[in-house]
């Protein structure tokens, strides 16, 4: 079947009020003209336009719906300068430049086979303009801020404060906050009369929530030493290990000692 009306069942789909995810006409239209089987793995092509993520190289092909979700929350507006921290296949950047054009957005991944196929990727579906990187996200690409917007692909507990401040005056960036419960959050930057007025506990100091949209579930944001092929690469699986290393020294309450009331 012809890839342009699988797209449109597609974002059609995604706009039906049962699920109402695609809002504005500008992700409709973008979402519309992307080949999304130029960003899946070949043996996925057949589900290119399904509603599904794929694995690939250690990363995640994001389902249409989630991709979805992250734009409406984002906000682009025409000739916006972006930020994508965690490339992945390419598909998200790919989205963002048929919105704001090939020249305005960036992005940045910290495992390096991941930048090669999303440069491929894009070349082939023919947003070969759009820069891509090998950088530890949280340290942003400041040679090219401040940015307009800028969108994490992967969560942590709190914006690092670098991204903050790579943001315009009136910029805005969106990703995902918390640990093992993750809430979708738009922030923005503080003026110094906001500062003692934020009550967004957990938020870096520079930066408030001014929105939020829902839960939904990201990999962690990797550090250097946590990419694929890396010793460790899984932060909460090495969390998790520490954790129980502790707690086994901490014993309390009854775990302490049993008590034998009979022979007392």
């Amino acid at each position: 079947m012809d890839p342009a009306v699988l797209r449109d069942d597609m974002v059609a789909s995604l706009e039906h009020e049962t699920k109402a995810l695609v809002r504005s006409d500008d992700v409709s239209q973008a979402l519309r003209t992307v080949p999304r089987h130029e960003f899946v793995p070949a043996d996925a092509d057949r589900g290119a336009y399904l509603d599904q993520s794929f694995d690939h190289r250690g990363t995640r092909v994001l389902s249409p719906s989630t991709v979805a979700k992250l734009l409406e929350a984002l906000d682009v507006e025409d000739d916006d300068s972006v930020l994508v921290v965690g490339a992945g296949v390419g598909y998200t950047p790919a989205v963002l430049a048929a919105m704001v054009g090939e020249r305005n957005v960036h992005a940045v991944d910290i495992t390096r086979t991941v930048v090669y196929d999303a440069r491929r990727n894009l070349e082939s579906a023919g947003y070969g303009g759009v820069f891509v990187d090998c950088r530890d996200g949280a340290d942003g690409l400041p040679e090219y801020a401040p940015f307009d917007r800028i969108l994490v692909e992967a969560a942590a507990v709190e914006p690092p404060r670098t991204l903050v401040k790579q943001l315009t005056s009136d910029g805005r960036l969106v990703m995902p906050l918390g640990g093992r419960e993750q809430r979708l959050a738009a922030v923005e930057r503080e003026t110094p009369n906001d500062v003692e007025s934020s009550s967004d506990a957990g938020v870096a100091p520079d930066a408030r929530v001014v929105e939020r949209f829902g839960s939904v579930a990201f990999a962690p944001l990797l550090v250097e030493g946590e990419q694929s092929g890396a010793i460790e690469r899984n932060r909460t699986a090495r969390e998790d290990r520490e954790y129980a290393e502790r707690h086994a020294q901490t014993r309390r309450g009854w775990e302490h000692e049993w008590i034998d009331w009979d022979g007392r």
